[in-house]
């Protein structure tokens, strides 16, 4: 299993366990509404945080490759 969906399933499983745990717990509905949206904003903004941070990994990665494909290629031209 690739460790993206093992991060995945986990923070699902958080997720869930945090809006369950706010479902059940004894407070007024807007209460209720305002902590479930505050975590939801909170989960989001962390997943793009990591996931933003990856990308931009992967990107670097990416353009080194191709700089070193091309500098290879140029290097060898006709050769």
């Amino acid at each position: 299993m690739k460790n993206s969906n093992v991060i995945l399933g986990v923070l699902g499983g958080v997720a869930v366990g945090a809006i369950a745990g706010i479902l059940f717990a004894p407070a007024k509905g807007t209460k209720t509404r305002k902590r479930i949206m505050k975590k939801g904003n909170d989960y989001t903004k962390n997943l793009k945080n990591k996931f933003g941070k990856l990308y931009d990994e992967a990107n670097a990665k990416y353009e080194n490759i191709v700089k070193d494909a091309k500098e290879f290629a140029t290097d060898h031209q006709g050769k």
